[in-house]
């Protein structure tokens, strides 16, 4: 009887894993395509489509950005970012209500990040990313909506998309989780918040 249970119990846990590893599989497949796919969870404006993910850049890291714009400027900064690809921002752009803006083609580097010049470790270890997690292997991601205060965190949307996002990425571009980063881990940015550091260290918790 207790044997019955116990495989009753199994299969059961086995129901439940079983849809989860259908879900990610197919999200790994989604994210190795070409074109405006729609991926599941996500509501994203192609201002600029995937190619072949073997032309891209070869990111090996995710630098997590927050801007000081208003609810509602990921759109703006996004489309000035299509038509300046090389401009200061970064290739996508979230809005406070998680519509992502993929902003850039994935074979050009914007203008984000400086340097990598964080040498404190106080956050992280810098001894792998000084003067090494840079804009030409990082692929940015900006959170908009922190104003007028600065310290407000991420909207629920927000990390809503962002826990379907960065599993994207990084199944496109094959990053680890341990190069999932904080833009204030890796540079001195503003000393009245941690930029990029909550959503950075949700990622890094959520796990494979």
């Amino acid at each position: 009887m207790m044997m019955l249970r116990l495989l009753a119990a199994v299969f059961a846990a086995l129901l439940l894993i079983a849809p989860a590893a259908a879900t990610d599989a197919e999200l790994a497949k989604l994210a190795r395509a070409s074109g405006t796919p729609d991926i599941p969870g996500l509501r994203i404006v192609w201002l600029a489509p995937w190619g072949d993910v073997r032309n891209a850049r070869p990111w090996r890291n995710i630098i997590v950005h927050q801007t000081e714009g208003p609810a509602g400027s990921a759109r703006g900064g996004a489309q000035a970012q299509a038509k300046n690809p090389t401009r200061r921002g970064v290739t996508v752009w979230v809005e406070t209500d998680g519509t992502v803006y993929w902003a850039v083609a994935e074979n050009l580097v914007p203008t984000h990040g400086d340097g990598a010049n964080r040498n404190d470790n106080k956050y992280i270890d810098n001894r792998s990313t000084y003067r090494q997690v840079v804009r030409d292997n990082s692929i940015g991601v900006e959170f908009a909506g922190n104003y007028p205060d600065v310290t407000a965190g991420p909207t629920e949307a927000q990390v809503a998309a962002w826990k379907i996002l960065v599993q994207v990425l990084r199944a496109r571009y094959g990053i680890p989780l341990d190069r999932v980063y904080a833009h204030n881990w890796i540079d001195y940015k503003d000393a009245r918040y941690c930029e990029g550091c909550t959503l950075a260290t949700m990622a890094r918790e959520w796990g494979e």
